[in-house]
């Protein structure tokens, strides 16, 4: 695994100027999305266009390996656009308040490390970093889906299960870097047959991210028929006319439905954008909005439940706007 000790860093702090930038014009926003498989790049005008976008690779286990794989993505948008431009990055995890280094990723290579202070020393520049699902919702925030609403909720229902959170276009990290981490919450409302609940990575049971992850819900369907699915096949087969694939749709729209219930009387959102590969499911944004309202604390909810408009290019389009 490639690490960066103590010496490389001061190598870096080294030849990093912080006032370098001042005198250089910055006309692009390059948003990174730095995840476990793939870094990308995206470029957008003062306008939110699009000028120049590229993907590689993440180099596995390899941090000093990632910082020179979104340096030299950098650079290349620099050559290709002949301007400089602000960075932000987009990760898994988040730094920490209380050390400044990069906590809770599932690209373990990066946990424990000045992942801002290295990327800015080597850019030269000051970089932002933000939770993946934080940038997924500014981005639909800011010109996406929820474009115009006052506050945000933005979830991804993916591998995992994250969620952010930006009010009047600025995203909520809180005083813990844990803003809108609904994932890491038990199930509300749940069923006998619900309780204690599957054990989570985190050490808990019960934990919403282990009920409405993909993941989640292949067990799910496995647990209750003995069937081994991945969700995209228990998808298609539920479209197919499997009652028992139905069935276990079912039930996940209706545990949905509860966890953004919660969501809803806690922060009372106007928008809420689902993201990730189980967003596809068009059934969900007629079925969770009928069954949330037995649970919303109002007489009427007025919260919009949408999908993405910009679809697996929100989370990077959503780092270069930070």
């Amino acid at each position: 695994m490639g690490r960066i000790g103590r010496a490389e860093p001061d190598l870096y702090q080294a030849r990093y100027h912080p006032d370098m930038e001042k005198s250089q014009t910055e006309t692009w926003r390059f948003g990174v999305d730095l995840g476990g498989t793939k870094i990308e790049l995206m470029a957008l005008d003062r306008a939110g266009n699009v000028g120049w976008r590229q993907r590689i690779a993440t180099p596995q286990g390899d941090y000093v390996g990632t910082i020179e794989a979104i340096a030299g993505l950098v650079t290349a948008a620099e050559s290709a656009l002949g301007g400089r431009g602000r960075v932000g990055i987009g990760t898994p995890g988040a730094i920490s308040p209380r050390t400044g280094r990069l906590r809770n990723s599932n690209s373990v290579c990066l946990n424990g490390q000045p992942l801002r202070q290295d990327l800015e020393a080597r850019l030269q520049r000051p970089v932002q970093i933000a939770n993946d699902a934080n940038c997924f919702a500014l981005s639909e925030a800011t010109d996406g889906a929820a474009a115009g609403a006052e506050c945000v909720f933005g979830v991804i229902l993916g591998t995992g299960v994250g969620g952010g959170i930006v009010v009047r276009g600025q995203v909520l990290s809180g005083a813990n870097a844990i803003a809108g981490e609904w994932g890491h919450n038990p199930l509300p409302w749940p069923t006998a047959d619900e309780l204690p609940g599957p054990v989570c990575y985190c050490g808990k049971t019960g934990c919403i991210e282990t009920w409405l992850s993909g993941p989640g819900l292949a067990a799910d369907h496995q647990r209750v028929t003995g069937q081994v699915l991945n969700p995209e096949n228990l998808v298609v087969r539920a479209l197919a006319g499997d009652l028992a694939c139905a069935e276990t749709l079912r039930r996940y729209a209706d545990r949905l439905a509860r966890s953004l219930a919660q969501i809803i009387n806690i922060l009372d959102p106007d928008a809420i954008v689902l993201g990730g590969g189980l967003s596809n499911l068009s059934c969900l944004y007629e079925q969770v909005p009928a069954l949330w309202d037995r649970y919303v604390f109002s007489d009427a909810v007025r919260t919009r439940l949408v999908a993405p408009q910009f679809g697996d290019s929100s989370g990077v389009r959503g780092a270069a706007w930070l």
